[in-house]
């Protein structure tokens, strides 16, 4: 398959998941005697959760993009592997409606972070394995190749955020702010140069 349809579909479903995280935010209803700034405030968790996810659908789009630039052209087990990595991306509006509508809930906070974080965890994984097969096990279908350094400058990249969401996820089960803290930490340190390779 050209690398230009795999681009234009992995594209859309990632825009389109993006577009999705927003329905999450709704116009508050005011309560009795309630101001609508009062009100606005509270709804701190959605918009917390909609930055972190947006800007980790935003990451790996860009880093996606950099990853399939690489190829002539793509086979079926880039194309599997690519669809595994698009599964866990469409789910993440969900993932993120759960956390954000139970993080002050007084049952049910530490199960919807460790779903939350968890996606991430998938979603990292999913990015890795691609990287890595194209990297490694396709070298042959890359346009150019890459020096050893570099090589292992873009895996040890991709891997970085395994290790920070395997433990956001585990500390869930002690605390979902710590949980939404260090997804946050790792989209903000995607988002640098350090993070982009750049």
């Amino acid at each position: 398959m050209s690398r230009g349809r795999l681009e234009s579909f992995s594209d859309g479903v990632m825009a389109v998941a993006a577009t999705l995280l927003v329905l999450n935010i709704v116009v508050p209803s005011l309560k009795h005697g309630e101001t609508l700034i009062h009100a606005l405030l509270a709804q701190w968790p959605q918009y917390a959760a909609y930055v972190v996810s947006f800007l980790t659908i935003g990451i790996i789009w860009i880093n996606h993009h950099a990853a399939i630039s690489r190829l002539r052209e793509a086979d079926r087990t880039i194309l599997s592997l690519n669809l595994l990595l698009l599964m866990t991306i469409a789910v993440l509006p969900f993932a993120t409606a759960l956390f954000a509508t139970y993080l002050r809930e007084g049952h049910g906070q530490k199960l919807a972070a460790g779903v939350y974080a968890g996606s991430f965890l998938l979603m990292s994984l999913a990015f890795t394995a691609l990287n890595r097969h194209i990297l490694r096990q396709k070298a042959h279908l890359l346009g150019e190749q890459l020096p050893v350094e570099r090589l292992r400058q873009i895996e040890a990249l991709s891997i970085a955020g395994l290790a920070p969401y395997a433990i956001a996820t585990a500390i869930a089960a002690v605390s979902p702010y710590a949980t939404l803290i260090i997804c946050a930490a790792v989209a903000v340190y995607y988002a640098t140069p350090f993070g982009s390779g750049g």
